[in-house]
């Protein structure tokens, strides 16, 4: 623990400066000061002007006694009051009994309070604050999302502010959920100047719905549509994510005006269609599953992440047909044929192994036609019947058997 006891002879002096006046500071006002001395008890503050105050060293003490604060750091403190040439300020009121007068100042003028929950009653909480003061939290109040287990609040040191004092401080409601959106928004301010659209980002998934799953990178939720999950189709966002999932997004669109922030978990991974070419060549054939019909013809996946189409025109194996559902179901397994790849548009062509275009159909049709003609004509030969005479002949002698 340094020991950077101020000369107490000085700050008596500067102590009786008549410029150190109540009046320059209204009770609950909240300021930026200097650290200029650590001591035990106290942190003396440069509040500007030749001014100077002190707080309650304990304020900033954590479990072992130390703090973290030096000469030089800056702190945003509140005024409490100032009597006998002192100026006394406050980071939050503390939750002893020496704090109970200072409650009303806290709540005119917003300062933070340092409260225990102590229980769970009707609609809320029993929060206990100066000492012994017993106060009210909501549970709408008490976080910035939905509470699930109200027990592990129980037990806990926290900060609020009083949203309602009456009844000369019988009657003191809470909430810790104003201070959080302050924080928050405070977060928000800061993101704002380091992050950009396209960056990639690690965050915590926080929730999961049907349309996608909200993500909380440093304090500032958005959401993932279910569309950028996976390059997949994915048919049930929870057998993909799990909620306090640690995850690795990249920012679609920053809208900080309506504070609406979406993101991508699925341009994080490794794009499959990279090298498409070589693992999917034009002409080699494929397992594959049917996901999808649509009038047009039925899409087939073939990998994670990768679909191909079968057209319509390719799926009647050179009939006809008005729906691709009269040939394929989804669901089925089938054996396709790479007919073509188009890798900036992510699209792959594909027929069903063995079945026939209806060009190539024709042309087979064309072909069977040509052979039966070709089987039924009898060839010219000298020995073969020809002339007119000959098959007359022939029709005589016929008749001649009969």
């Amino acid at each position: 623990m340094p020991d950077n006891t101020p000369d107490q002879e000085s700050f008596a002096d500067l102590f009786k400066d008549d410029t150190i006046a109540n009046s320059q500071l209204s009770p609950g006002q909240k300021i930026l000061a200097k650290v200029v001395a650590v001591s035990q008890d106290s942190i003396f503050l440069d509040v500007g002007e030749k001014s100077e105050g002190f707080l309650n060293r304990k304020e900033l003490e954590d479990e072992s006694g130390e703090i973290a604060v030096k000469s030089g750091d800056t702190l945003e403190v509140y005024f409490l009051s100032g009597a006998h040439n002192e100026m006394l300020f406050t980071t939050k009121i503390g939750s002893s009994s020496t704090s109970r007068e200072h409650l009303e100042e806290a709540y005119h003028s917003g300062i933070p309070l340092e409260g225990l929950v102590k229980k769970e009653i009707k609609g809320g909480f029993e929060i206990t604050v100066a000492g012994n003061v017993r106060t009210f939290c909501p549970y709408s109040q008490m976080d910035l999302k939905k509470i699930a287990d109200p027990e592990e609040y129980i037990g806990q040191h926290m900060l609020f502010k009083i949203t309602k004092f009456s009844e000369a401080g019988r009657n003191i409601v809470l909430s810790r959920r104003i201070i959080l959106e302050e924080e928050r928004e405070q977060k928000l301010e800061k993101l704002k100047e380091l992050l950009q659209e396209g960056m990639t980002v690690k965050g915590k998934i926080t929730s999961i719905k049907d349309f996608g799953a909200f993500v909380d990178v440093d304090g500032m939720e958005g959401l993932i549509p279910i569309s950028e999950i996976g390059w997949s189709r994915i048919e049930n966002i929870r057998d993909v994510l799990t909620e306090d999932q640690d995850v690795e997004v990249v920012i679609l669109k920053l809208d900080w005006e309506n504070k609406r922030f979406s993101f991508s978990l699925k341009k994080a991974l490794p794009d499959p269609w990279q090298d498409i070419a070589k693992q999917f060549p034009v002409g080699s054939f494929h397992a594959g599953k049917v996901i999808r019909l649509a009038k047009f013809g039925a899409f087939v996946n073939l990998a994670a992440g990768i679909d191909g189409l079968i057209h319509i025109s390719k799926l009647g194996g050179g009939r006809r047909i008005n729906h691709p559902k009269e040939v394929v179901e989804e669901g089925q397994a089938v054996e396709v044929k790479i007919e073509s790849i188009d890798p900036d548009e992510k699209r792959i062509s594909l027929s069903l192994a063995g079945e026939m275009t209806d060009d190539a159909a024709a042309a087979s049709e064309e072909n069977d036609v040509r052979k039966y003609m070709q089987k039924h004509e009898k060839p010219a030969s000298d020995d073969a019947v020809g002339t007119l005479g000959e098959i007359l002949k022939a029709k005589l002698k016929e008749k001649e058997r009969e």
